[in-house]
């Protein structure tokens, strides 16, 4: 069979094609390597009219990665996404399965994935929070916010359709301020979170 065999030329030919398919007319050129990882990631252009991010998300998500701030992810799927050898030595930190989180959700009577975002106070402030799962840990980010803690940089990408759509909307319209990048609808998961993240420590490729 004929078919392309090299591996960094398929890399060059995808996000030629990923440039020429998606419209990246509404995404200042900073924020464009994050919109352009996510659709390498998911095969579809069509995502860049549901994309929405803060002007400074991707400049404050890179000055974060540089100062060593950790990455908190929301499952297992999502830290493992995340090329790690990247990273300027950033801790990536999932507390689902952590000793007292059923038994902090039980308490709160929420979810798992809601109460391992609590186990994050202790860093939080300054710290990148890339979600791509649960809505619930998203609400809680966005609760925690609105008590005082500043993350770094908020990659909101909760995939679902209970609440997916309405934690994205509520981080659009609740951010306080918190840079943040997501994408609108019940569309999301995990490999369009880690893509996000990816896009902030290395380059995107075929540019």
């Amino acid at each position: 069979m004929d078919y392309v065999k090299d591996g960094a030329e398929i890399y060059r030919q995808s996000f030629k094609a990923i440039r020429a398919e998606t419209d990246l007319s509404g995404v200042s050129q900073d924020n464009q390597p994050i919109l352009l990882r996510i659709v390498h990631a998911t095969a579809s252009p069509d995502i860049a009219s549901h994309f929405v991010c803060s002007p400074d998300a991707a400049q404050a998500g890179m000055a974060a990665l540089s100062k060593g701030a950790p990455i908190f992810a929301d499952c297992a799927m999502v830290m493992s996404g995340i090329i790690k050898n990247r990273l300027q030595g950033n801790d990536v930190i999932c507390t689902l399965y952590d000793d007292g989180v059923k038994e902090l959700a039980g308490q709160m009577k929420t979810t798992r994935s809601a109460a391992a975002v609590d186990f994050w106070k202790p860093r939080l402030n300054g710290a990148i929070c890339v979600i791509g799962n649960a809505p619930t840990a998203l609400f809680r980010l966005l609760e925690l916010v609105a008590e005082g803690f500043r993350p770094a940089l908020i990659l909101g990408f909760p995939v679902g359709f209970i609440g997916a759509a309405e934690s994205k909307d509520a981080l659009i319209q609740h951010h306080l301020g918190v840079p943040f990048a997501t994408l609108k609808g019940r569309r999301g998961g995990s490999p369009m979170a880690a893509a996000a993240l990816n896009a902030l420590s290395g380059p995107e490729g075929g540019a």
